[in-house]
């Protein structure tokens, strides 16, 4: 190894689903919104914002900051938007996950968890779920340098209720809790509601999921005013102007439009819960899924060769290879029509 080699920082990055290209493809496997997002944001990029694009971005992302408050029934300071929640959930890590005690999350959950701490070099500990991979939220009553939750969970679809969540802030109130809620709107009571009993709580959405813009990349945060003026801080020390002028235009307009967006979550909801009765008459069981996804195994046929077979289709599913779960898939609830091919598709393989 060369002497500078030794100063390079080196990590197991996170591995994100495929992303395949080609046509006749029906793509379940990273938990996008199967429609459109709302008409204003085509009209937004329709519009005459080119010439607009010389100029920086207002660095406070005012606009859809204040947007998202109002929405929310917040303050704009109790507000924080990023570029997807990915980039907020890590800004998070940097400003608030600062002691030499471990940061707890669960041992099946959102991959990136533990490749944040590592990247950081924070101390953390994976709390093992039960046997119905829930949170026991006992385990959460120890000594520690702070707590993120994924709530409904990914990639098991399960949702704890605010009960829970509020036994782990009541016992956590010297730790700051982070509740990641990429998956709120397809089931279950958002911690919103808590920011006002609890300044240690950090709650973070996305308009990836629910809001089909994944690829514009906008996430964002609420607190206490404490918590969000910290995580300004750390941004304009990082990155003054972080988020791009059409995902502020376009994000407004999102929100903006609750009635496309409450009926496009709605006809999700519906195909969700159709396909886990034709799940489960296939063979397949599940935790009842409060996601847009469904974290699904056969008692007969094994997750990695459903992932394989269907691939062969044409259809991409999420295959974990992990310890606990690798006899699972996550499947993605796509358009009615798609659901009906990758069902047709499993009673093949299953056969």
């Amino acid at each position: 190894m060369k002497s500078w080699e030794k100063n390079i920082r080196r990590v197991e990055p996170y591995v994100p689903g495929e992303q395949p290209q080609g046509k006749d493809i029906i793509k379940l496997n990273t938990n996008e919104n199967p429609y459109p997002p709302a008409p204003g944001v085509g009209k937004v990029l329709k519009g005459n914002i080119a010439d607009r694009l010389r100029l920086y971005p207002d660095p406070t992302i005012g606009s859809l900051v204040e947007a998202i408050a109002d929405y929310q029934g917040l303050d704009g300071d109790q507000v924080f938007v990023g570029v997807g929640s990915d980039d907020v959930i890590a800004l998070a890590y940097l400003t608030f996950f600062n002691s030499s005690k471990p940061i707890l999350f669960p041992d099946i959950t959102y991959s990136f968890y533990d490749v944040w701490a590592n990247l950081f070099k924070i101390p953390y500990k994976q709390i093992e779920l039960d046997k119905n991979l829930r949170i026991r939220k006992e385990d959460y009553c120890i000594e520690n340098g702070g707590i993120i939750i994924a709530n409904p969970n990914a990639p098991t679809s399960i949702y704890e209720d605010l009960d829970t969540i509020r036994y782990i802030l009541d016992k956590n109130q010297d730790s700051i809790v982070i509740i990641d809620e990429a998956y709120i709107d397809f089931g279950g009571k958002s911690a919103i509601e808590l920011i006002k009993d609890y300044e240690n709580l950090l709650v973070i959405q996305t308009f990836s999921k629910s809001r089909a813009m994944a690829g514009m990349r906008i996430g964002y945060a609420m607190g206490s005013k404490t918590l969000i003026r910290a995580l300004n801080d750390v941004k304009y020390s990082f990155n003054s102007y972080t988020l791009n002028l059409p995902s502020i235009l376009c994000g407004v307009e999102s929100i903006k439009d609750d009635e496309y967006f409450r009926e496009t979550v709605e006809k999700i909801k519906i195909t969700r819960d159709k396909t886990m009765k034709e799940l489960e008459a296939l063979g397949f069981s599940f935790p009842k899924s409060m996601a847009n996804f469904i974290f699904a195994k056969h008692k007969e046929v094994s997750g990695l060769k459903i992932y394989e077979e269907l691939r062969k289709r044409n259809i991409y599913v999420r295959h974990f290879n992990k310890p606990k779960i690798s006899n699972y898939v996550r499947i993605t609830i796509g358009t009615d029509r798609e659901m009906e091919v990758l069902i047709q598709s499993l009673k093949e393989i299953i056969g």
